[in-house]
């Protein structure tokens, strides 16, 4: 028992990732073309016909780009939003209008405990979702703008945290977006940096000395995710967050397992 964490994409350009228990197999997000999701899963030995449900976290495009596609090939599975990412899927996506449930609070899929909790991103009404089985847990929060104390709380009690470290400060203000969007990006409601990644990861430590018996056996195993190829790079973000960490005594390798979600390649099958 437990589960099995895989990322098939992870980036700006499109988002999506496998969670399994043994009996159960659950979609987060679909924002890359079908073909990938399905090829991605294949490779997991999960056929569409056994996706059992798909979570959406919100309603940008990177990350419902093919949800009405992976509807009709997860036939066998429900969609599970929050109700204001429900009514703006409803406006782009008609069709699904019937398809969609809604969920404020835990629920079950299969063998598989869902927990979705609010993030601050300038969308409908975007969440994060922990989720459980077999004593381990997931927890995936990205595109938020800052963090929360429930959000330390779930990725502090969780085995494997998927977090975005989006962008490098200096990087973004050098860089050639238009002012707007920085502006939008350093919001409140935009991404996380990769020094507030390491800020975070420092918050969940701190916190998780004081669990108890609810304290995971293992030290945390971190995912970076939803890195922006224009504002970032894998080995700045790793390099950024190490050095931070460093200076609070954190040591990858001691004190957490750390590693990147790629934008192009499927990333392997983690148990978690």
């Amino acid at each position: 028992m437990g589960l099995k964490f895989c990322s098939i994409a992870s980036g700006s350009s499109g988002n999506s990732y496998l969670v399994k228990s043994d009996n159960t197999n659950i979609l987060v997000d679909a924002g890359i073309s079908g073909k990938r999701i399905c090829d991605g899963a294949g490779l997991c030995g999960v056929s569409p016909e056994n996706i059992d449900g798909i979570l959406v976290t919100h309603e940008h495009t990177d990350h419902i780009k093919s949800l009405r596609m992976m509807s009709r090939k997860a036939k066998n599975g429900e969609i599970f939003t929050s109700e204001g990412t429900a009514c703006a899927i409803f406006e782009k996506m008609p069709a699904l209008r019937e398809k969609l449930v809604i969920k404020e609070g835990s629920f079950a899929v299969g063998d598989i405990e869902v927990r979705p909790f609010q993030l601050s991103h300038d969308a409908e009404d975007p969440v994060g979702f922990t989720l459980s089985s077999g004593g381990r847990r997931v927890t995936i929060i990205t595109d938020t703008g800052v963090f929360s104390r429930e959000m330390v709380e779930e990725a502090a009690k969780s085995d494997l945290l998927v977090l975005e470290a989006n962008h490098e400060v200096n990087i973004l203000h050098c860089g050639p977006y238009p002012y707007e969007l920085k502006r939008r990006i350093l919001s409140d409601v935009g991404h996380l940096s990769n020094e507030t990644s390491a800020e975070f990861i420092y918050e969940m430590n701190e916190f998780r000395k004081n669990l108890g018996d609810d304290k995971p056996e293992q030290e945390p195993r971190i995912l970076l995710a939803h890195l922006s190829r224009e504002n970032n790079s894998p080995m700045q973000a790793v390099l950024t967050i190490k050095n931070r960490l460093f200076e609070e005594d954190m040591i990858i390798g001691r004190d957490f397992q750390m590693d990147v979600a790629s934008h192009d390649r499927m990333g392997k099958l983690l148990e978690v």
